[in-house]
């Protein structure tokens, strides 16, 4: 069987391939394409929830909301303990670092397997730093990134290791 040829490949150097360019703006984004100098802080916090919402993968969007409820859930148990008391001091202390453990746990899995903020140059985007770049060079002498799998291994022996301590600090 022959192999398939590519449609650019069969045109003539004479006749140049035919681009569409679509003029009509975007239907998902009713905001600025970019945004002035001047903009108002709503159209600044308009513009930055729209592209999180176009740009950012569905898996990291889920991370983000957990983290948010291990914020508000931190949050609250705070507020109980200065409001109504911390009598059991021991229990309080324990489900606090618990939320804020696996808030710290979750956002290093985020880091892990999201992939963005490289520039494609060996460093993060607007970090030129000696630190970034030995990192950088360590990373590639080890054989790349860690893979999503095992992040993922890593975020579930951590949060293991975490709850077990967090109980047995409860008494």
């Amino acid at each position: 069987m022959a192999p398939k040829r590519h449609a650019a490949a069969t045109t003539t150097p004479s006749t140049p391939p035919t681009t569409t360019t679509n003029t009509t703006p975007s239907t998902l984004s009713s905001g600025p394409a970019t945004l002035k100098s001047n903009s108002s802080p709503f159209e600044i916090a308009h513009y930055v929830l729209n592209q999180y919402l176009t740009t950012t993968p569905q898996r990291t969007m889920l991370l983000d909301a957990f983290m948010g409820f291990l914020a508000v859930v931190a949050v609250s148990q705070f507020l109980y303990c200065v409001l109504a008391g911390n009598y059991p001091f021991n229990a309080f202390l324990s489900g606090f670092c618990a939320a804020v453990g696996q808030f710290v746990l979750t956002a290093s899995l985020r880091m892990q397997t999201s992939g963005g903020g490289n520039d494609g140059k060996g460093g993060k985007a607007g970090g030129k730093g000696k630190s970034v770049r030995i990192a950088e060079e360590e990373k590639e002498e080890s054989g790349g990134e860690v893979s999503h799998e095992r992040a993922f291994a890593d975020y579930v022996f951590g949060s293991v290791i975490l709850h077990f301590f967090c109980v047995n600090f409860i008494n």
